[in-house]
């Protein structure tokens, strides 16, 4: 498959980065700073970042939930429109950085915001903005995607775009030693997913990202295993910047991607607020049992090249019992019942909600998980 790849972000790697920005910023910038729930000023971020923009003209946003709201980026854009601010700095997690690419975005359309991510309006134009991470898990701080959820309607959409890279983004590890473990347990596991949604599909004879992305999934299952080694530097450093590499575009050149799991997943944070790395971790292995034949080969690829599991007819099976207790290894959640989702009438309202959603009708890298699939895929990990 021919591809085209550029990627626009400047990254800036490594503690004490953050008092960098002023250089990346252009002069007389009017700044949005956006982030969550306040977590930044507990650990220091908050005030690194504002020692940095002195000088800068600079309105707080703050309030960016997880699995980022329309509702709450709407007051976003007003903040935008109503204060002339031509510059956006995202300081916290994948969250975070999507919900200001929606802002970015938004800003500069006069129509239905939410014709964004329903694809109604092609973006041609966004306010500059930069990212400070500080939770890795999405790579949203260097690439062109975003995910946003509508309260009202229950729906949570992706969109993309060019216009919406980050400019720069800080990656400092130091900024992830307050987090709790369920915030690293999910970051690793999102970001594990990322790359099997780029790599097991089906063999396209790509070298170079298959090899990429096996030394990252081997990456992302030595952290597993020494999760109890969280605290220390180089963990933490090896985690944020094997997350970014998971999602920047690279591993995805010229190979057919699945995101089947992601589209199942996300109805499954719409409809229940259950954590979105968490609704991978119960819809993967549940997809990958189900479409095991198409997936057979990159399976036991997988099982070999990854797990080290020796040559058996049941390679892909055992592969796939391999991804799920990786994911139980670091009590994540494999099953609905897991997350405490057991009544039959919450589980087919689901159901009829999927069957309902046009985007949903033949996913999957070859097309073929239609909503008859899709079902069978959430009862089969009820």
């Amino acid at each position: 498959m021919n591809f085209t790849y550029q990627n626009p972000t400047k990254l800036l790697f490594g503690e004490g980065r953050i008092s960098e920005i002023t250089k990346h910023i252009p002069a007389g910038s009017r700044v949005l700073l956006a982030y969550g729930g306040g977590s930044i000023k507990k650990n220091g971020v908050y005030d690194q970042v504002i020692a940095a923009l002195d000088g800068f003209f600079t309105i707080e946003f703050s309030g960016i939930e997880p699995n980022p709201r329309f509702e709450t980026l709407e007051k976003g854009v007003a903040l935008i429109k109503e204060n002339q601010l031509d510059f956006i700095l995202a300081v916290g997690g994948g969250s975070v950085v999507d919900g200001c690419k929606f802002i970015a975005a938004a800003a500069y359309y006069d129509g239905d915001h939410w014709d964004i991510p329903r694809g109604k309006h092609r973006i041609s134009q966004a306010t500059p903005l930069a990212a400070i991470l500080t939770l890795p898990a999405t790579g949203s701080e260097s690439n062109g995607n975003a995910v946003v959820t509508r309260k009202a309607t229950g729906e949570k959409l992706a969109f993309g775009s060019p216009h919406v890279y980050p400019v720069f983004s800080v990656l400092d590890p130091s900024t992830m030693k307050t987090l709790p473990e369920r915030q690293l347990k999910n970051g690793l596991v999102d970001a594990f997913i990322h790359v099997c949604e780029q790599y097991l599909t089906f063999p396209t004879g790509a070298l170079v990202q298959d090899g990429f992305a096996e030394a990252l999934l081997r990456t992302l299952i030595k952290l597993g295993k020494e999760f109890d080694q969280h605290d220390q530097d180089q963990w933490r450093a090896n985690l944020m910047y094997a997350a970014n590499q998971g999602l920047n575009g690279l591993i995805s050149c010229g190979v057919p991607n699945d995101w089947a799991t992601h589209q199942i997943g996300h109805e499954l944070t719409a409809r229940f607020g259950i954590d979105h790395a968490q609704t991978l971790s119960i819809i993967q292995p549940s997809l990958l049992r189900n479409q095991i034949e198409l997936k057979r080969a990159k399976l036991e690829q997988m099982g070999s090249a990854v797990f080290g599991l020796p040559a058996t007819d049941d390679l892909a099976e055992k592969t796939v019992d391999a991804i799920e207790g990786f994911y139980q290894s670091l009590s994540m959640p494999v099953r609905l019942s897991d997350a405490n989702i057991t009544d039959q009438g919450d589980i087919d309202a689901l159901l009829n909600i999927i069957a309902g959603r046009n985007f949903l009708k033949a996913i999957g890298e070859n097309g073929k998980i239609t909503p008859e699939v899709i079902r069978e895929i959430v009862i089969a990990a009820r």
